[in-house]
């Protein structure tokens, strides 16, 4: 199969029209953010933020042109509100939906948004930190995999566009590939389905997307995954709490976050941003995990509290959340995660499986909690 390239994709998209101008989105300079790897294409096409809704079959068109070329296997095109007029813009996430005591509330209509983003889905839960380098894809990982161990179906997606690491700890190579040339199939290990920009990308090609089109990218990676029935979506989330964080967390129906931080002051600092701007938007925060809480000298045995500790589970007290546990600093838990065989599976049975798989049953007890609080808040209509 002969290989694409880029000149190859502007060439068939110089056909795409604008209908408002009649000029080609290539000539606009409407096409932005071309990543080819081995016969998979993502790109974004910019337009004018109040034209967004109308040009929906433009972006099919695209889609389609391009995954009609000859050794292209799939196409992913995302519409971004970058550009109004000749003026670059970045359109602002859109507010949170207003409850009667005027507090940000459920978008309307959200268990509706649910079904249609992910059929077969009954929750998703963000995995998320205030900063970077506090563990989160590592307790994301094994957090999965501890709900997968009690027999629940789980998927995990990575949101981190900037870092994808799942590809690497979940010991997965290849691309995913479309049944149907519409809806991708993700890849699997463990027993978990898994999708991630990793797996379209190389490992070491920076992804110089702006907050619309990495919002775009992670809506679609929902939308258009055919991820079939799950009991769980874990979502990794990308650090910290700027525009992508937030329009992640207003827009995707999540049933509940869990915040990572380590006892150190001033990564509990961000982790208390992370949590406050998930009750900013109504989504429950489960809890608190503390990571790299300590460490044990392989040697003498030896406990040091590097990061200090415990600055997690009193945080947690303070803002009358749960403290679901801690989690130490273990050479094991970064080799075997490095390697793609987290500690949750390749040492089941070891002691740091069993913290991740108590934090596990603890999280999915608040799911089911969650969800039965949703049902019987809902209106009930009877007919006399």
């Amino acid at each position: 199969m002969a290989e694409i390239n880029e000149q190859q994709i502007l060439e068939a998209l110089s056909g795409v029209k604008d209908p408002e101008t009649g000029e080609d989105i290539v000539s606009a300079g409407m096409v932005a953010g071309v990543q080819l790897k081995d016969g998979h294409v993502a790109f974004a096409i910019e337009v004018d933020p109040t034209r967004g809704a109308q040009l929906e079959p433009l972006r099919k068109e695209a889609e389609q042109i391009v995954h009609a070329l000859p050794g292209v296997l799939t196409a992913t095109v995302v519409l971004t509100a970058e550009r109004a007029g000749s003026q670059a813009k970045t359109a602002p996430p859109s507010p949170p939906a207003q409850t009667p005591s005027g507090q940000p509330g459920d978008q309307p209509g959200g268990a509706a948004k649910a079904a249609q983003m992910i059929p077969g889905c009954k929750s998703i839960i963000a995995v998320a930190s205030g900063k970077g380098g506090v563990g989160k894809s590592t307790t994301a990982t094994n957090l999965a995999l501890g709900l997968a161990a009690s027999g629940k179906k789980v998927g995990l997606m990575d949101a981190d566009i900037y870092g994808p690491s799942m590809p690497r700890m979940m010991g997965i190579t290849g691309q995913p590939v479309s049944d149907d040339g519409k809806t991708l199939r993700p890849m699997a290990n463990y027993g978990i389905k898994v999708m991630s920009i990793g797996f379209l990308v190389d490992e070491d090609t920076p992804m110089i997307w702006r907050g619309p089109m990495v919002q775009s990218a992670l809506e679609q990676m929902m939308r258009d995954v055919n991820w079939g029935e799950l009991d769980v979506l874990v979502v990794d989330m990308p650090p910290g709490t700027g525009d992508a964080q937030l329009t992640m967390a207003q827009r995707v129906p999540l049933t509940g976050a869990v915040i990572v931080s380590t006892p150190q002051d001033i990564a509990l600092l961000d982790a208390r941003k992370g949590l406050n701007m998930f009750r900013k938007v109504d989504v429950p925060v489960f809890g608190i995990i503390e990571n790299m809480s300590y460490f044990t000298c392989p040697h003498c045995g030896e406990r040091s509290e590097i990061f200090a500790h415990g600055g997690a589970k009193a945080e947690a007290e303070r803002l009358g959340c749960d403290f679901l546990g801690e989690i130490p600093l273990d050479i094991e838990i970064r080799t075997t995660s490095d390697g793609g065989h987290p500690i949750t599976v390749s040492q089941p049975d070891g002691a740091h499986a069993k913290s991740y798989k108590f934090i596990a049953e603890t999280v999915w007890n608040k799911i089911e909690q969650t969800l039965t609080a949703r049902e019987s808040d809902a209106p009930r209509i009877v007919i006399q």
